[in-house]
């Protein structure tokens, strides 16, 4: 009687984790999918020099993410069908054990404050990041302890045919989101955000709160008095002070974005151009040079219409003012940071039109036609 009460709690506890496991599986291994290249920017941090210290696999960094968010929404139908149960079961243990050591790592030593586990989409500190792994880590421990409940919900050619259709639609889903854009874009330079209302600071906004461990040396011992601020009235010899930040602020969803050239910072003026052209390249060095013969035809066009152009990148002037010789371009590069680049678009160039801040369009360098002057 015991046994039949276990196996049948147990079934349950198999028959919830299932659904939970296999629909988060899914849902994130989208919207990573989504944009798999703001996901191989999250890679390249872990393998960079002091993180994990695997620089030979940044260069592989996007590969790796492809297959990876593949896999997550593979396994999620796999798990939720019934196919192949071992193999999924024990797939899905190795990777949220492997994902449940970068989250601790990450939370632990602080290296990565952002895991990108739900991209953009859903932004998790590290210590959430790794609580949300260790919860998947334990349903997944039910689903190993209990694989015999787990059971097909349809017969072997039907689970074949939607987990081979599954694939199928993620390859052509990350064919073109890699060829274009995301299709949804969750970050703060969507198209229609005003870039300057992005980085206002709302009044009344959240200060960030610090405590200060002051030491003094008094009657021959050292004393240790803790504020948020205020220096100590204390009869003694000041020794030294230690800062932790144990309340955030708020913080702009926008708050590393310049354009500078010459040491100056021009985004004020920049943002109040009634007609802007923006041609962003992260990285000079790693850009499609071939994309510059179209880049040179449209801002030639802009200038004609009367626009501002400029260029952006976080590339050395020596280097972007090459560039702008070689292809004859009618227009300068101007100095922003790379992570700021990175996150306003996914496209190495990329063309933005923006009318006094606010993006009103946005595309990829194989989209460079698509653009409306």
């Amino acid at each position: 009687m015991l046994i039949f009460h276990f196996n049948r709690y147990m079934k349950y506890l198999v028959g919830i984790s299932r659904i939970v496991v296999g629909v988060l599986f899914i849902i994130s291994g989208l919207i990573k999918l989504n944009d798999p290249v703001g996901f191989s920017f999250k890679l390249e941090e872990y393998f960079s020099l002091g993180v994990l210290n695997l620089p030979s696999l940044e260069p592989h960094a996007l590969k790796i993410s492809l297959i990876v968010v593949i896999l997550e929404v593979l396994l999620g139908v796999m798990l939720l069908v019934g196919f192949r149960i071992k193999f999924t079961v024990i797939s899905l243990l190795g990777m949220i054990i492997f994902f449940t050591f970068l989250t601790f790592y990450s939370a632990y030593f602080n290296k990565v404050t952002d895991c990108g586990c739900f991209g953009d989409a859903i932004k998790l500190t590290p210590w959430e990041s790794f609580t949300k792994d260790i919860i998947l880590l334990l349903l997944i421990v039910i689903l190993f302890v209990g694989i015999k409940h787990i059971k097909p919900i349809f017969g072997f050619s039907a689970k074949r045919v939607l987990v081979v259709g599954s694939l199928v639609a993620c390859v052509v889903f990350a064919y073109h989101v890699l060829n274009h854009l995301p299709s949804v874009d969750f970050r703060p330079y969507k198209i229609g955000a005003n870039i300057e209302s992005g980085m206002t600071m709302p009044e009344n906004a959240p200060q960030p709160i610090f405590d200060y461990a002051w030491t003094f040396q008094v009657n021959g011992e050292e004393k240790v008095i803790v504020t948020q601020g205020d220096y100590p009235e204390v009869d003694g010899e000041y020794i030294s002070v230690e800062t932790t930040e144990v309340q955030k602020g708020y913080e702009p969803p926008i708050h590393d974005f310049t354009i500078e050239r010459d040491g100056e910072n021009v985004a004020t003026s920049m943002l109040q151009e009634e007609k802007l052209i923006m041609v962003i390249a992260y990285d000079l060095a790693k850009t499609r040079f071939d994309a510059f013969t179209e880049v040179k035809e449209v801002t030639d066009r802009a200038i004609k219409l009367g626009y501002k152009v400029i260029g952006m990148s976080s590339s050395t002037t020596d280097f972007a003012d090459k560039v702008v010789k070689e292809y004859s371009l009618g227009f300068d590069f101007y100095f922003t940071d790379e992570t700021a680049l990175k996150t306003i678009v996914r496209s190495n160039p990329a063309v933005l039109v923006l009318r006094k801040g606010t993006i009103e369009q946005k595309v990829h360098y194989k989209d460079i036609d698509n653009l409306e002057l």
